[in-house]
């Protein structure tokens, strides 16, 4: 051969290059700069630095002078400036100034990126390369793969007869086809623009071909934030017509974007929305508008009477929502969740995302926690997204419906505070409630039970307010033989102010004509309560080689004066309306759920609790008591606007029986019954029945409740009711779902749902159909269908309908 060949084989395994340090090539007498090499072998103004260290290794280095190049031979690897190129055979031709490598070529970028071919064909600055049969795998495990590949101008990599998905190879059959992919006659990789656009594609599902795109583009998968077009989806309903969302996505800034989400429906019309979300270092918050002039506002109403009380048949309908949530510091959050539409029914009827609830709630809040001490004051605003409009277009008479009745809380405050350091040897716990509320309409209601007239009265028309301060302490002590004694020492005063408005006041004293109550309505009211009471808890430990038993016997007494204006009518009851008395609030030193009624008299708690553990992995737990009125007046038997404390099984003197049973097994069963029991006869007044177990393919829950007849609720009748719900999951990937509840008064299913859906690491599916009838009118009934497909890189698509 013409020409200078210096070979050298094996002994020049590693030759590592430090900046302008020699290479020393075998027996050859000459030295080449790093720099130098670098540029020979291509790296020069390819984004890298030519002082970097390189490693080359190989076999064999080969010079020819006569063509001109230099050529790394048998196991070649070259390490530069975080670029790993590994490949049988790498030549540099000088005079092209191109690199050729070949023989199961992989290069690794900086990112993670590998690059996979039989042979590369690049220019030594990188901008312009032919590649054949090359594969790609990105970092965050997406794939390409092309007959052939070609980059030009630094930035665009055009890959022919392409392959792209998100979904990592089958292991054990490599030539299995992914979940998805989008096979394209050109993919057109764009770094400046940071886009992948696919031309003449067709998306494939297990292999077969199911849809054609002459063209469409979507973000480059290494990126996290890019303008664009996202997936459409498709959305029905009996009113709206067919309708089609094309959403686009502006990423404004690394810490802002905005959604467009416009619809076009066939029966109303063009639908504008948008939202726009900012991203702070403590927080973010979101911005929501949506709009329309509906095409035929008739199709929501069957008759021209109706239309009068509709608050569909508007041309121009709209809305404006915003949340946000902010760290102020470690300890305060502040936030809000609000929103103004020009309707009450238009979010729920167009079910614009985060502000479609048919019950919301709009609210302000500001939270303080530290350890044990807790702030927040809030303000609330409760509105019912129903289809009827707030007054009367002929008369003109207000017509509120449930929303008028719904209050606006301003403010609610609450503040706990427990010292870190005991008073006399116990704990303090000091707690302050404030809460005003206001109301435009009346919220009574009046039915009829056996031929008597009933009424009820669960909200005034006007202003409300209460402030309420409380402390309570606590002191346990251990007697001999295990006996604990707490006495606990409480105090709690309250101001109430009442406006009351409209027919308020008749409201009132009609429930308590009919109740024979005494009413008492004044401006403003003053209550104070004082209680001294008393724990004592013995437990005992019982114990086998293969089980662990604790029994524990447990009692309560507390002393105090009636409560202030027990038995008469005239404060509202906005916040302790509900009572369900059971064990777990057998020993609560107030039974009431709320502020606004309070406990009084003297009472005495009496109960038993259980609890084991076994060997095997078993455990269980159980508790049975009751309660004792002794003296004074019983708060549970006296007047309430609600009758809140009726049919609760404390209205007596001596409560009914309460008990509760829980058992839990290693394998994820968990068994739990709980009930109320009459205290004369042991009949049955309230009982819950759960069942539940958790396991790899199969998730089951089931409910069943009863509660006893209630005439002064409304409720003639004793409520059955069975509510269940199942996953199971069948495959790997695949699971079936449903949930369903049974009315067994009305013998009728008011909610039932199926569906199917599949997950992966690269693609889910979710297919779901869905019923509910109103269980006083089971002709009455509302169907829905959805299905959502999410390809992961590519985005999501889905469908949902209703009527």
């Amino acid at each position: 051969m013409n020409g200078e060949i210096a070979k050298k084989r094996r002994s020049a395994r590693m030759l590592h290059l430090l900046g302008a340090s020699a290479l020393a090539l075998g027996a050859a007498a000459f030295a080449v700069p790093a720099p130098v090499l670098a540029q020979d072998l291509g790296f020069e103004d390819a984004g890298l630095s030519s002082d970097a260290e390189m490693l080359l290794e190989a076999d064999t280095i080969v010079y020819d002078n006569d063509r001109n190049t230099i050529t790394a031979v048998g196991g070649v690897r070259i390490d530069y400036d975080g670029n790993r190129l590994v490949a049988q055979r790498v030549t540099y031709d000088r005079a092209t100034s191109r690199l050729i490598a070949s023989g199961n070529v992989e290069i690794v970028d900086p990112q993670g990126t590998r690059f996979s071919s039989d042979q590369i064909d690049v220019t030594d600055d990188f901008r312009d390369a032919f590649v054949r049969t090359l594969r790609v795998e990105t970092a965050d495990q997406t794939y390409f793969a092309a007959e052939s590949a070609e980059r030009a101008d630094g930035a665009l990599t055009t890959f022919n007869r392409g392959v792209y998905t998100a979904c990592a190879p089958c292991e054990d059959r490599p030539g299995k086809p992914p979940i998805w992919r989008v096979k394209a006659q050109k993919i057109i990789w764009n770094g400046e623009t940071e886009t992948v656009r696919f031309e003449r594609a067709r998306f494939e599902f297990f292999g077969l071909p199911l849809a054609f795109l002459p063209a469409f583009e979507i973000a480059d998968p290494t990126v996290e934030q890019k303008s664009g077009f996202l997936l459409p989806s498709y959305r029905s309903g009996s009113e709206l017509g067919h309708g089609l969302l094309v959403p686009y996505y502006w990423a404004v800034s690394p810490t802002a974007d905005v959604t467009f989400k416009p619809t076009v429906y066939s029966k109303q019309g063009f639908l504008a929305e948008a939202e726009w979300r900012q991203q702070f270092d403590n927080g973010s918050y979101s911005i929501t508008i949506a709009g329309i002039k509906q095409r035929s506002p008739e199709e929501f109403y069957s008759d021209a009477a109706s239309s009068l009380w509709a608050s569909d048949n508007e041309d121009y309908r709209g809305m404006v929502g915003s949340k946000g949530a902010f760290r102020i510091n470690p300890r305060w959050t502040f936030g809000w969740d609000v929103m103004a539409q020009s309707d009450k029914n238009f979010s729920h009827r167009y079910a614009i995302e985060g502000y479609d609830q048919l019950d919301r709630t709009d609210s302000v809040y500001l939270t303080g926690l530290n350890d044990r001490n807790y702030f927040n004051l809030s303000a609330y605003r409760f509105t019912v997204q129903e289809a009827v409009r707030d007054t009367n277009p002929v008369t003109g008479e207000p017509y509120w419906g449930r929303n008028g009745q719904q209050p606006w809380v301003l403010p609610s405050f609450d503040y706990a505070f427990t010292p870190d350091n005991s008073i006399a040897g116990g704990e303090l716990n000091i707690d302050v409630n404030v809460q005003g509320i206001r109301r435009d309409q009346l919220d009574a209601t009046n039915f009829t039970i056996d031929g008597r007239p009933q009424s009820m009265v669960q909200g005034i028309e006007g202003t409300s307010g209460r402030v309420t301060a409380e402390a309570e302490w606590k002191r346990s002590f251990i007697a001999p033989g295990g006996l604990m004694l707490t006495p606990i020492l409480h105090a709690r005063g309250d101001a109430i102010g009442v406006d009351y408005s409209g027919g308020s006041q008749n409201a009132i004293s009609l429930v308590g004509a009919r109740n024979g109550f005494e009413t008492e309505m004044r401006s403003s009211f003053y209550r104070a309560m004082a209680t001294a009471g008393l724990e004592a808890r013995w437990p005992v430990l019982f114990s086998t080689t293969s089980s662990l038993h604790v029994l524990e016997p447990m009692g309560q007494i507390f002393a105090r004066p009636d409560a202030a204006y027990a038995n008469r009518l005239g404060i509202p009851n906005e916040d302790a309306q509900s009572l369900v008395f059971d064990a777990s609030n057998l020993f609560e030193r107030d039974k009431f759920s709320g502020y606004d009624r309070m406990e009084g008299g003297v009472r005495a708690n009496l109960g038993i609790r259980y609890s084991g553990t076994f060997s095997n992995g078993w455990s269980s737990t159980a508790l049975v008591g009751q309660s004792f009125h002794i003296a004074g007046l019983n708060s549970y038997a006296s007047a309430d606007l609600v009758h809140t404390g009726a049919y609760s099984g404390l209205e007596t003197d001596r409560s009914d029986y309460v008990a509760a049973a829980n058992v839990v097994s290693p394998g994820g069963l968990a068994l739990g019954a709980g009930g109320r029991f009459d205290e004369a006869n042991f009949d049955l007044r309230r009982a819950d029945l759960t069942a539940g177990v958790a396991t790899t393919p199969v998730t089951l829950a089931a409910t069943y409740s009863f509660i006893e007849e209630q005439p002064d609720y409304g409720f003639e009748e004793d409520r059955h009711e069975i509510r269940g719900s199942a996953s199971v999951r069948f495959d790997e990937n695949w699971r079936a779902f449903g949930s369903g509840t049974y009315n067994m008064t009305e013998e009728v299913f008011v909610a039932k749902s199926i569906g199917f859906a599949y997950d992966d690491e690269c693609f889910s599916y979710t297919m779901a159909a869905t019923e509910y009838v109103d269980p006083t009118n089971p002709s009455q009934k509302s169907r829905g269908f959805s299905f959502g497909i999410s390809l992961r890189t590519i985005g999501d698509f889905g469908s949902s309908s209703g009527g």
